[in-house]
């Protein structure tokens, strides 16, 4: 594809788009050409690179930001408010497009309306390249890696983490919080658009509250393990019969309890218009942790593998999991897409089958840790 740039970061002045923007900068290499795009040249002019004007609610601007490169970055949010015109200007073009949402309802919409485009066009649509929900879609291939193949497979995934969010951070998750319905009505669009796997089955499983691994594994219901079995449908290797269940793991019963009333009053003030605005008001989009805050945050990753009558555990882990990880995460993607021998793929899909080892290693290679921790019959 000849176009005149090979990556573009819209949203670059954002608080984690001037991190990845940054990424970018220390770790691109030079014969790399890249851009960044957005509605105020001025705050993007500090990156050194070249300025595009594009805004995210005029599609003729967002068509011509998209022939101008072989992948385009977002990360502004949240994206059912302002990512639907991205995709659809990189589908209709033909180029990668790569995000950071953590947004179900999005994800399941652009499937429905973008992925057979984004097919005939040849554009690799990739969503939730950071935090959400790199470390657990790579994450459970590496272990399904070390099983035996053509086998049923279950994999438990068990996050700890400390950090804080920014205001975009906060904003999407108020956002999601408050669209149930609209949630549910893009689940089951998708559910009739989507062709399942022949043959095989692959999805993921809620689980219940349990011991596990020292901690309490307690269900987590963000968009990780809807990415995890969409990679298991489009990819054979996880076998005839694969689940995933997701969790947080916590240390204390009492914490378990905290933790389940603050996320169900977050949920109801956010179905609330004037409490949600004040909510929203807490945190304005662009603001986030200071460095000296984010340099004490971290993440792993446990993950218990079973299959064919072996057991793996493995880990995946790294720094601040929110900001410098998912700034980490989103350019190498977009260096991987760039620069790497990849599988043939088209339309909407995910890292692992997109980039899969290939984006692993660049990530080990940066700092994030995959380790197996040991191997069993069980």
């Amino acid at each position: 594809m000849s176009r005149r740039y090979d990556v573009v970061l819209l949203g670059a002045s954002g608080f984690t788009g001037a991190l990845t923007a940054e990424y970018l900068q220390n770790n691109a290499p030079a014969d790399l050409d890249w851009a960044v795009a957005g509605r105020d040249k001025a705050k993007l002019e500090r990156f050194g690179r070249d300025v595009l004007q594009a805004d995210v609610i005029d599609p003729r601007s967002l068509r011509e930001l998209a022939e101008s490169t072989r992948i385009l970055v977002t990360t502004v949010g949240p994206y059912i408010q302002y990512g639907e015109q991205v995709v659809a200007a990189c589908a209709d073009a033909g180029t990668d497009y790569l995000d950071l949402t953590g947004e179900p309802e999005f994800v399941d919409r652009m499937y429905v309306r973008y992925h057979e485009r984004a097919v005939r066009s040849g554009a690799r649509i990739v969503h939730a390249c950071g935090f959400d929900s790199i470390p657990y879609d790579l994450g459970v291939q590496y272990t399904v890696e070390q099983l035996p193949a053509g086998v049923p497979i279950k994999v438990d995934g068990l996050l700890r983490a400390g950090g804080r969010p920014s205001g975009g951070t906060f904003h999407t998750v108020i956002t999601a919080l408050s669209r149930p319905k609209q949630n549910l009505a893009a689940h089951r669009a998708r559910r009739r658009a989507e062709p399942s796997p022949e043959g095989r089955s692959a999805r993921a499983v809620p689980g219940a509250i349990h011991r596990q691994q020292g901690f309490w594994a307690v269900p987590l219901p963000t968009i990780d393990p809807q990415v995890v079995a969409y990679s298991a449908r489009l990819l054979y290797r996880y076998g005839p019969d694969f689940r995933y269940s997701h969790y947080a793991a916590v240390r204390h019963l009492p914490m378990v309890a905290a933790g389940i009333g603050g996320i169900a009053l977050l949920a109801a003030a956010a179905q609330v218009p004037p409490v949600r605005n004040v909510l929203l008001n807490r945190l304005k989009p662009g603001d986030g942790p200071r460095p000296e805050r984010r340099a004490k945050s971290w993440f792993n990753v446990r993950f218990v593998g079973r299959g064919g009558g072996k057991q793996v555990i493995t880990e995946v882990a790294g720094r601040d999991p929110g900001y410098e990880e998912t700034a980490k995460m989103l350019g190498e993607s977009a260096l991987c897409l760039a620069l790497d021998d990849l599988p043939d793929t088209a339309g909407q899909t995910t890292t692992a089958a997109a980039m899969g080892p290939a984006l692993r290693e660049r990530l080990v290679k940066a700092g994030m840790t995959f380790a197996t921790l040991s191997r069993d019959d069980y």
